[in-house]
């Protein structure tokens, strides 16, 4: 850990492992879609399932860069290291080049319904919050 005089409160501590969880999760997500695993192709109908494969290599590139990225940003939380900050813009930059594709290049909306909105929106969301919280957290003086 670090000698710093300032600790991080009981909140940014649940923030943390929480958002550890959640990019954890979307680095699963990306293996299975990688590996192409049967529990994956087995979570979409077939045309989605198309739609899916159609995805380019750069918006693929930019999942991994957003999940990642994420990751690597919330262990650097955790470790209380600024270089998370660092990770969560790399993240954030993933994640809206691959929002952008699904929101605007690719019809995604007609293939998933309403979902194809509320998912991307939160991501970004979410993106943006763990960027805030990590410059947060270093004015506070948690990070080092």
């Amino acid at each position: 850990m670090s000698n710093s005089k300032n600790k991080p409160n009981t909140s940014f501590w649940i923030i943390s492992s929480v958002a550890l969880i959640w990019n954890l999760m979307g680095a699963n997500q990306y293996l299975q879609q990688a590996y192409n695993t049967e529990s994956f192709r087995a979570m979409y109908t077939e045309e989605q399932f198309a739609l899916i494969q159609a995805t380019p290599s750069w918006v693929i590139a930019a999942f991994a860069f957003a999940v990642f990225g994420g990751t690597a940003g919330c262990v650097f939380l955790l470790l209380r290291k600024r270089l998370a900050r660092i990770f969560f813009i790399i993240s954030l930059l993933g994640i809206i080049v691959q929002m952008i594709y699904e929101m605007f290049i690719v019809n995604a909306m007609e293939v998933y319904g309403p979902g194809a909105i509320i998912m991307p929106i939160m991501v970004i969301a979410i993106g943006f919050f763990l960027l805030w919280y990590s410059k947060k957290s270093i004015a506070n003086g948690w990070l080092q």
